[in-house]
Parts: C-alpha cells; structure tokens; sequence
C-alpha cells in the first residue's frame, strides 16, 4: 500500500471549511427538527393528547414521527460533536492522522468523511470489535 502524505496548509484549509459549512448546515437542520417536534408536543397542549377525538391509528403515527425526528436529532448531534472534535485536531495539527495506528488517512476518505479520525483499515477493526 502506498504511503499517505501529510496534507498541506491549503488542503487544511479546505478541510477546515468543509467541516464549517457542514456544521452549520446540520446545526439548522437540527433546531429546525427540533422546533417542529416542540411545536407538535404544544399543539397538542403539551400532554401528547388533543382535545379533539384522534383515531389510535393517528396517534400512533404521530407517536413515530416524533420518535423517528428524536433518533435523527441525536444522531445529527453525535455528528456535531465528531465535527467539532476533527475541527480541534485541525487546531492542534493532528488532523487527517489515524488515532489508531498513527498513520495519515487518505485524503479519499477525508473527502468522503471529513470528520474521520481513523484510517479505513483502524475503523474496520473497531466496526468487527464493536
């Protein structure tokens, strides 16, 4: 396997930006999900039940929706934090290098997932172990 080399300033920047730009975008599509999941628990006077008669079949619908906008929510935010923790490396100078075996991830992977913190190789090993 060839070697990696180490990412340069200008690719550091652009890294740097990408991870930005997708963290403000998953930052409002999480308050927007948010919001909505809190504007449907007041429009139902905040107790989950309506005042007009609503069939099991609707409640239940609604009861899944919400459930489903809460998983997206945390899973959004466990992305923040990935985010927020790569944007850390690119301070630190540690960015782009595996935490596992030390060795620079390749930029492919970078480009699909800017926020990695492990080689495909390290990242496979802890996906079986898990």
């Amino acid at each position: 396997m060839p070697r990696v080399k180490a990412l340069t300033s200008e690719e550091l920047k652009s890294y740097k930006n990408q991870l930005l730009q997708l963290r403000a975008r998953l930052r409002g599509e999480v308050f927007q999900m948010a919001e909505s999941v809190l504007a449907k628990g007041r429009d139902q006077g905040g107790s989950g039940f309506s005042a007009a008669p609503t069939h099991l079949a609707e409640l239940g619908a609604e009861n899944y929706e919400q459930a489903f906008a809460v998983s997206i929510i945390e899973t959004q935010s466990t992305v923040l934090e990935q985010i927020e923790y790569a944007l850390e490396k690119i301070e630190e100078g540690t960015y782009g290098i595996c935490e596992e075996c030390g060795s620079h991830i390749p930029r492919v992977r970078l480009n699909a997932l800017p926020y990695a913190t492990m080689c495909v190789k390290c990242a496979g090993k802890q996906e079986r172990r898990s």
